[in-house]
């Protein structure tokens, strides 16, 4: 706590209500109910996969979630990601409840502002807080709700509390906005991928096509026990290349030691995921590859460019067809011989190589936009600090 700020505890300001289970007892009422698939890993609110479910009437009249009040993750998470993930509820149609593993905190003190308990909760969240509260029973993880009702919540005025969250979410806007200046970006360099190139599978101009197996090496990465893999690196290791290693950038390498070039993806090629999530594009990092990977390199260099490949494989031809021939029910999966099997069209080296400067003309404004995102992270990140730290 900061030296001549005021706190009250989270239990001072606010109600704590419980989940609700599907209903058991008529009459049923069908609602849509927030679940922590709903939470971000950023802390927000995500509908993209509402459930409906029929729950009782009488519990829904008392669940019925209302704008300001905060769902708290208290039963689940993982490893990497414990539970206590606080988010906003800011839905003005529809009626929505909130799943048992759940808990919603409803402000009692009016002078507390709904976005600022938020940000605060974000904060602890942010810095840990929560997984020194949790237990681990039967596979899930608990949120110590009493302990985290103890949590210490700074008094301001309601003028500084407005001050604070206009300044946090500007800077979270920027982010936003950025994020999704990026995803344009992706869009515009596969549309151009489309017009050079046509529909990968359905060929409409024609390209000769060969089957992905007799044009290309696949390469199936190493299986490294856990104990083998260390987070400091020594003399002659390499990264140990994950998949998280490819979707969060924040997480902290591993390494290994390795003497086999081929197990090696280099920065300029390309790995498609087997299972978990099959089809998943990897690229961009130096590292030795895990076993639920598999490199795939051209037999001749002057066959494919890289970005002509990449953005083939990330084409929504190709991962639909990908997802067509996959299996597993709990796990999904592709065989090495079904991606062998899928014919890639070759186009003129010349057109390749045209549409790569187009694309790297692209990637460079990315990477502004990407500095940009980083910077304004940095000012996010010391603003929770300086506020919530």
């Amino acid at each position: 706590m900061k030296e001549g700020w005021t706190y009250k505890k989270l239990g001072e300001v606010c109600n704590v209500l419980n989940g609700l289970w599907i209903g058991k007892k008529e009459p049923f009422v069908n609602v849509a109910v927030i679940r922590n698939t709903n939470f971000s890993k950023d802390c927000k609110l995500k509908l993209d996969d509402v459930a409906y479910i029929d729950v009782e009437k009488k519990q829904f009249a008392t669940r019925k979630l209302q704008v300001g009040d905060i769902i708290i993750e208290k039963s689940g998470g993982s490893d990497k990601q414990p539970v206590g993930r606080p988010v906003l509820f800011n839905i003005t149609d529809g009626d929505y409840s909130f799943s048992n593993f759940t808990s919603a905190l409803r402000i009692t003190d009016k002078n507390i502002l709904p976005q600022f308990l938020h940000y605060c909760l974000y904060g602890y969240y942010r810095n840990g807080e929560t997984k020194r509260m949790q237990s681990k029973t039967t596979g899930l993880r608990n949120l110590d709700m009493k302990a985290y009702l103890r949590l210490a919540i700074p008094y301001f005025e309601t003028a500084e509390q407005e001050r604070i969250v206009a300044e946090l979410d500007l800077l979270s806007g920027i982010i936003e906005k950025k994020k999704e200046q990026l995803k344009a970006y992706d869009q515009l360099a596969q549309s151009i991928f489309y017009t050079m190139f046509g529909d990968p599978i359905d060929n409409p101009k024609g390209w000769e096509v060969k089957k992905l197996g007799r044009v290309c090496t696949f390469t199936q990465g190493i299986q490294v026990p856990v104990e083998e893999q260390h987070k400091v690196k020594r003399e002659g290791d390499i990264q140990f290349l994950r998949i998280i290693d490819f979707t969060q950038g924040k997480e902290e390498p591993r390494y290994v030691t390795n003497k086999n070039d081929k197990y090696v993806l280099h920065e300029r090629e390309i790995a498609i995921v087997r299972y978990g999530t099959p089809g998943f594009i990897c690229y961009g990092k130096n590292g030795a590859i895990a076993n639920n990977l598999f490199k795939i390199k051209p037999n001749q260099n002057d066959m494919f460019d890289f970005y002509f490949m990449l953005y083939w494989l990330r084409s929504d031809a190709f991962q639909a067809s990908v997802k067509n021939k996959q299996y597993g029910a709990a796990l999904q999966a592709i065989k090495f011989n079904t991606i062998q099997g899928i014919g890639i069209i070759l186009p003129p080296l010349s057109l390749q190589q045209e549409f790569a400067e187009k694309v790297e003309a692209i990637e460079q404004q990315k990477a502004l936009v990407q500095q940009s995102i980083d910077e304004t992270q940095t000012m996010f990140d010391y603003t929770m600090d300086k506020y919530f730290g």
